[in-house]
């Protein structure tokens, strides 16, 4: 299994960057999407994954496709898993299994 160099980007760093380059507060946006500021922050600051949910009302505020911001989620989520050293060894413990019975 390869080792991950660099995290991808998570979607909310993306999105941080969006509202602050089009002038609105995070609290404000929060508002307009009718979620918690504190739900917003963790996502804006990669401690709380973007949902579909929340995909599609950023899509529906700002016009940017719910699928990029879900796709890069799954790419980060994937990343992130590839990394705890815990599931490399079990992962690596079923290559050797499923090896030896081919």
């Amino acid at each position: 299994m390869e080792t991950i160099k660099r995290l991808p980007t998570h979607p909310g760093d993306v999105l941080k960057e969006e509202i602050e380059s089009r002038g609105i507060s995070q609290k404000r946006f929060a508002e307009l999407l009718g979620v918690p500021y504190t739900q917003l922050n963790e996502i804006l600051n990669g401690k709380r994954p973007v949902s579909t949910d929340f995909a599609l009302m950023v899509e529906a505020a700002l016009g940017i496709s719910p699928e990029l911001l879900i796709n890069m989620q799954n790419r980060y989520n994937m990343a992130f898993a590839k990394q705890k050293p815990t599931l490399r060894s079990r992962l690596l413990s079923i290559r050797k299994v499923c090896a030896a019975m081919l």
